[in-house]
């Protein structure tokens, strides 16, 4: 009888096997599912690119900043809310989560001034964005469809503000596929006090294959859970121990149906795991940065320390090949509900830097015409004071910038009314977005799509949607 004929469970012989402590932790690992990536030869990517033309970039980098940051007070002017501060708002009826809040409106205490060649106007607690003002597209006429934080981030990352289906990072990955066999092609990088709000659900992979949900990486000596080889397992048992459970697993494979994608997954994880023992320490380690690059990002200062060698980092990915890149916060810090104007004061003076600096050294580096960078909330703010000094949740218009990528430089698209409640010229939805993005990187987003409770899903939906890609935000 072989192995694979002998009735006794997977578990069961582990348990039973001599020296068996570094398969006991490798199957402990399957068991939590706490290892994902992706990588060129999984049994469920495709078997080449599906690019539709050609691309102009072939990496995102996404800094997510939760909780939606307020527009009018950073990127998008409103010299009448200062005219009208403390008085009944005069533009009609707003949409307002919490009605029994309303205020008066609220002024924006910070000036603007205007940045670069391009003259882009921007508050002064973005310097650093302003210095990248010649390189960035700052859209101000986004749109979205939930004024809720759980499905306005849902419809920020997948399209729809249900739970459960796959975000952008998935979609671009099943689309391109990986460059890097070494490292995961979708790599999260955490915030080191907990998660943003939503959870695991921002980089999920939903109803596509496993194989392409987001790899979360950790800060501090573990980036990735049960990676590295338990003490005292030699290297060339733990490859022995590491075929025999490959093995294993195919075997338990071929008893589920061919589309059961989470073994399939599993087993693409374990191989991308043993490449990831090299590959992970070399990206996550820094010495050999020079010291002028840590201070571009800000690692020589308390503040910016953190969330610079994030972004630090996830230039390095996009170096090594890695297709899409998230960082993100802990919580919701930009929900400004209170103290609207202190808050955004020291979320400001964490990120402003390091966002520029990885746009700059992209560029420095030739980098930033092939990767895209985003910077981006998942709605705005009213124009009307919450409670004495908060901002209350905007679905009709927010601000984004994006950089790299084929992107216009320089370029400031669309506009609000006078009080930046609405969106009312060259109107941007966030499905039209995700069109712009995926062209960029040379996917059709009415193409590109995937068999789904009886029809072709795909990111964008453009059928009842009407999404379609914004020519005006390109180069």
């Amino acid at each position: 009888m072989t192995p694979f004929q002998d009735p006794l469970s997977r578990r069961g012989f582990l348990g039973r096997s001599a020296g068996s402590l570094g398969l006991m932790a490798l199957q402990h690992l399957v068991s939590s599912g706490r290892l994902s990536g992706a990588g060129p030869a999984r049994p469920d990517a495709p078997s080449g690119p599906l690019a539709h033309r050609r691309p102009k970039a072939r990496a995102v980098i996404s800094l997510f900043q939760h909780g939606g940051p307020s527009q009018m007070d950073l990127f998008d002017p409103k010299p009448a809310l200062n005219r009208w501060n403390g008085k009944p708002y005069p533009g009609g009826d707003l949409e307002v989560h919490f009605n029994q809040q309303a205020g008066n409106v609220l002024g924006a205490p910070f000036a603007f001034r205007p940045r670069g060649q391009c003259g882009m106007e921007l508050s002064e607690l973005l310097p650093h964005t302003g210095s990248i003002a010649d390189d960035i597209t700052l859209v101000r006429s986004m749109t979205t469809g939930s004024v809720d934080h759980e499905s306005a981030l849902r419809i920020l990352h997948t399209g729809r503000f249900l739970a459960g289906l796959p975000t952008l990072g998935s979609w671009v990955l099943y689309g391109l596929g990986s460059e890097n066999e070494n490292l995961p092609a979708y790599v999260v990088l955490a915030d080191p006090g907990g998660l943003p709000v939503d959870g695991e659900r921002n980089w999920s992979s939903g109803f596509l294959p496993a194989v392409y949900q987001g790899t979360p990486f950790r800060s501090g000596k573990t980036p990735v859970f049960h990676l590295q080889t338990p003490p005292g397992i030699p290297a060339a048992a733990r490859r022995s121990q590491l075929e025999f459970l490959s093995r294993l697993g195919r075997h338990q494979a071929a008893l589920h149906a061919p589309d059961h994608s989470e073994w399939q997954a599993r087993i693409a994880q374990f191989e991308t795991a043993a490449r990831m023992q090299t590959a992970v320490p070399e990206v996550l380690d820094l010495s050999g940065e020079s010291a002028a690059t840590r201070r571009l990002y800000g690692l020589d200062h308390p503040v910016t320390a953190e969330y610079g060698r994030r972004c630090l980092i996830a230039r390095r990915l996009v170096e090594r090949g890695v297709r899409f890149v998230q960082l993100f916060l802990n919580g919701q810090p930009w929900d400004t509900h209170d103290k609207n104007a202190e808050r955004l004061k020291g979320l400001c003076a964490m990120t402003d830097q390091p966002s520029a600096a990885l746009v700059q050294d992209l560029k420095a580096r030739g980098l930033l015409e092939e990767t895209i960078v985003l910077w981006t909330g998942e709605f705005g703010r009213l124009p009307i004071s919450q409670g004495k000094d908060g901002r209350d949740h905007n679905r009709h218009a927010f601000s984004l910038w994006v950089a790299g990528g084929g992107f216009k430089a320089g370029h400031v698209h669309g506009a609000t009314d006078e009080f930046g409640y609405k969106a009312v010229q060259e109107v941007v939805s966030v499905h039209d977005f995700h069109a712009t993005l995926l062209g960029q990187l040379g996917l059709d987003h009415a193409a590109l799509h995937f068999p789904h409770e009886g029809r072709e899903a795909s990111l964008t939906d453009a059928e009842v949607t009407g999404a379609r890609p914004v020519p005006a935000l390109l180069a």
